[in-house]
C-alpha cells in the first residue's frame, strides 16, 4: 500500500513539473517582450530621468511585478529579467538615448 501511495505521489509530481515547464514555455513571448520593455523604461527613468532605480517600478504596467532591474552605473546599463526565463539590458548613449543591447540567443518560433 505504502509503494502506491508513494508511486503516487511521484507520478503527481512529475505531472506537476511537466505541467509548470508548458506553461513557463508558453508565457516566454510575453515575458521576453515584457522584460524588453522593462529595461527601456527603467533605463529612461534611472539616465533621462536622473531618478533612484527602485522608484523607476512605479513606471511599470500592470503585469510587470515579477520584473527585476539591475543597474551598472559604470557602463550606465540597466538590466530587467525574470530569473531562469528571460533577461534583456539596455545601455544609455549620451547622444542616442537608451538602446538594447544586441540580441544573444536563438530567436523564438512563434506558432
Amino acid at each position: 500500500m505504502a509503494r502506491r501511495i508513494g508511486f503516487g505521489a511521484l507520478l503527481i509530481f512529475f505531472a506537476g513539473l511537466i505541467a509548470a515547464w508548458a506553461y513557463a514555455r508558453s508565457i516566454t513571448p510575453q515575458i521576453e517582450l515584457g522584460v524588453g520593455y522593462g529595461a527601456r523604461v527603467a533605463c529612461a527613468c534611472r539616465y533621462i530621468g536622473n531618478r533612484d532605480l527602485k522608484s523607476c517600478y512605479k513606471d511599470f504596467e500592470p503585469g510587470m511585478e515579477q520584473i527585476s532591474l539591475k543597474d551598472d552605473p559604470k557602463l550606465k546599463t540597466v538590466t530587467a529579467y525574470v530569473p531562469l526565463l528571460a533577461s534583456r539590458s539596455v545601455r544609455f548613449d549620451p547622444v542616442l538615448g537608451c538602446q538594447a543591447e544586441p540580441f544573444k540567443g536563438a530567436p523564438l518560433k512563434v506558432p
